[in-house]
This record gives structure tokens, C-alpha cells and sequence, in this order.
């Protein structure tokens, strides 16, 4: 099969089988490109785990360092809002603050799947489209004299190669779709749990402040009793 071959099996398709190919250049171009960022999310995410489980002290220039690793991804973000915050908010307003960045990070996690989506859907029915075509084509062979009918059989067969690449190009895409649909949902599984980890550090620490605050004073006044005594 040479490029003439597979030129004119296109143009009997309508012109489908060039659309479909751009599909799956756009699925693959979707697919490398996805699975790399949810890869450097997913890494970085474990990589912010595993330092928090290992610091004795948290606090907010620790959580700037630790932040500046992981520039331009949602766990970088989480740890830098999480340092803005520290030693200032509240439990609850710390986790409310960080589930927001969360939700602002979802769209850029799961961005282009839709594409993909669209893509499962529409090439099969676009592949039934061309070998509709490609029929219609073939059984044009009977009308012209001196043709015989067994001609028609390799036109059919010709045209069902549009249906047999929609199939292909969403059994592709489909596989796929999957794969990074699940590798979403750990990623922001991840996220949340990054969260849960910033918000009961900073609040223990941040109680452990305000009881040493609240006990300040009454060593004071203890000490002074003592002294008067």
C-alpha cells in the first residue's frame, strides 16, 4: 500500500479518512501531553508528602522553600497559600482557603479531556460517514457500461477501511481516556490529602502557639505570687 493507494481510499472516503487521522494526532498530541503533566503532579505531590512527614518544625519560611520546588503545579500552590496563612488563620479558615485552590487547580488538571472524549465519540460515527460515501461510490460502478458487478465488491471493501479506522482511532482513545480519567482522580485525591497534612500541622502548631501564649501569663503571675510569698 503506497501513499497514491491510500490517497485515493481517502478521497472515495469524502475526504473523512483525512479527518480522522487528524483526530488521532490530536488524541496522541492530548494523551503525551496529559499523562506528563498528571505525571509531574503525581510525583511532586509525594515529593510534598514525604517532606512534610520529615520536618520537625512548620512553619511559613519552611513552607516557601518547600514550595519554590514545585513551581507552576497545583501542590506548589497548595504549600504557598498554606504559608501565607500559617500562624493566621484558623482550622477551618485554613482548609477553606485551601480546598479553594484545589477547586482552581481542577479545571487545569483535567483540561483537554473533553477533547478526548469527543474524539471516542466522533470517529466511529465519522468512519460509518466515509464507508457510506465509499458505497455510494462503488455502486456508481454499475451504471457505467462494461462494468461488471463483481467490481462493486472491492469498492465495498474499500470503504469499510473509513469504519475499520474510526473503530481503531476510538478503541485508542477510549483506552486512554480511562487511563487519565483514573490518573485525574488519584492526582486530586492526592491534593486533598496534601491538604488534610498542611491544615492538621499548621493547626497543631498554630494551638500549641495560643496555649503557650495563654500560659505565659499565669507563669508570670505563679512566678510573682511566689516571690511575694
Amino acid at each position: 500500500m503506497n501513499i497514491a493507494h491510500i490517497t485515493d481510499l481517502a478521497n472515495d472516503s469524502g475526504g473523512v479518512l483525512y479527518v480522522i487521522a487528524a483526530m488521532l494526532f490530536v488524541a496522541l498530541t492530548i494523551i503525551i501531553e496529559r499523562f506528563w503533566y498528571l505525571h509531574r503532579v503525581a510525583g511532586s505531590g509525594r515529593a510534598a508528602l514525604e517532606q512534610l512527614d520529615h520536618l520537625n518544625l512548620l512553619n511559613a519560611v519552611t513552607l516557601a522553600s518547600c514550595a519554590e520546588q514545585f513551581d507552576n503545579l497545583p501542590t506548589g500552590r497548595l504549600m504557598t497559600t498554606a504559608a501565607r496563612l500559617a500562624g493566621q488563620a484558623s482550622r477551618e479558615d485554613l482548609g477553606a482557603c485551601l480546598d479553594e485552590v484545589i477547586m482552581r487547580e481542577a479545571p487545569r488538571i483535567d483540561r483537554f479531556l473533553w477533547v478526548l472524549d469527543t474524539v471516542v465519540t466522533l470517529a466511529p460515527l465519522l468512519g460509518l460517514f466515509g464507508t457510506i460515501l465509499g458505497m455510494f461510490n462503488a455502486f456508481q460502478v454499475l451504471s457505467n457500461p462494461g462494468n461488471a458487478p463483481t467490481q462493486v465488491t472491492g469498492g465495498v471493501a474499500q470503504a469499510l477501511i473509513a469504519t475499520a479506522s474510526g473503530l481503531f482511532v476510538a478503541m485508542i482513545g477510549l483506552v486512554f481516556f480511562n487511563g487519565l480519567h483514573n490518573r485525574v482522580r488519584s492526582v486530586v485525591h492526592q491534593l486533598e490529602t496534601v491538604k488534610a497534612a498542611l491544615v492538621n500541622r499548621l493547626a497543631g502548631t498554630s494551638q500549641e502557639g495560643s496555649k503557650a501564649v495563654r500560659e505565659a501569663p499565669r507563669a508570670v503571675v505563679g512566678k510573682l505570687a511566689s516571690q511575694g510569698a
